[in-house]
């Protein structure tokens, strides 16, 4: 069965990627969570989805303590999405200001998840930066990780898939402007789910849910769960 997977939460209700958000989610009945990790300048992890502030300060440029109050930690985050289970998003952008080429915020992340000892099921970790997730795969296999991206290029989608398959990661996330059916079962042929980003639209969820789609990546997980 499809799952319904809240885009940062239960975003168009409220503000995204914040604990009123999960909250809102999870009385949506929403299957999983989805949202965004990045660092503080005191390597506190909080979730937030751009690397800086609305009045334009960096994230990784300052404390904890500086953060407004809507923007939680992760371990705070988790505990709002209880039960269901978290696509926790590393950001990792060589574009953006924060990106750390070392993928030390993949160890932290790895840490933090293992330190909660809820059992790693109830994990994934997806980036659109492959070193990140393939990171977090050599840190602790036993949580699935898939790759972010926007689309493949037809001539490479094969030889992508063969490689996120035979090196153990459990899904591709695709843009779902670009997303066919083709590759839905050619990641299912290779043991592959899809989850997809970002769907509002019901008529597309149907065709999706029709295909076969692992999970719909939604701002309105209210209006997947009537379709699912």
């Amino acid at each position: 069965m499809t799952a319904v997977i809240a885009h940062r939460g239960a975003s168009k209700a409220e503000r995204e990627n914040t604990v009123e958000a999960f909250a809102r989610a999870v009385g949506m009945r929403t299957d999983a969570i989805e949202l965004d990790v990045r660092r503080t300048r005191d390597g506190v992890l909080v979730v937030h989805h751009n690397p800086d502030l609305a009045d334009g300060r960096v994230i990784a440029n300052i404390d904890r303590a500086e953060l407004p109050d809507h923007v939680p930690t992760l371990d705070v985050a988790l505990d709002a999405c209880r039960p269901a289970w978290v696509n926790v998003e590393i950001k990792n952008d060589s574009s953006e200001p924060d990106f750390d080429p070392t993928d030390s915020i993949a160890d932290e992340t790895i840490a933090l998840l293992a330190r909660r000892d809820e059992g790693d099921d109830r994990w994934l970790i997806s980036s659109f930066r492959r070193e990140t997730v393939e990171r977090c795969r050599e840190l602790r296999p036993t949580i699935r990780t898939a790759w972010l991206t926007v689309k493949i290029d037809d001539a490479d989608v094969i030889g992508v898939l063969d490689d996120l398959a035979t090196t153990g990661h459990a899904a591709l996330h695709p843009w779902v402007g670009a997303l066919t059916r083709e590759v839905v079962d050619a990641c299912h042929a290779r043991g592959l789910e899809v989850n997809t980003w970002t769907c509002d639209d019901p008529a597309r969820m149907d065709e999706l849910i029709e295909w076969g789609v692992d999970g719909i990546c939604t701002n309105l997980p209210d209006v997947a769960r009537q379709r699912i």
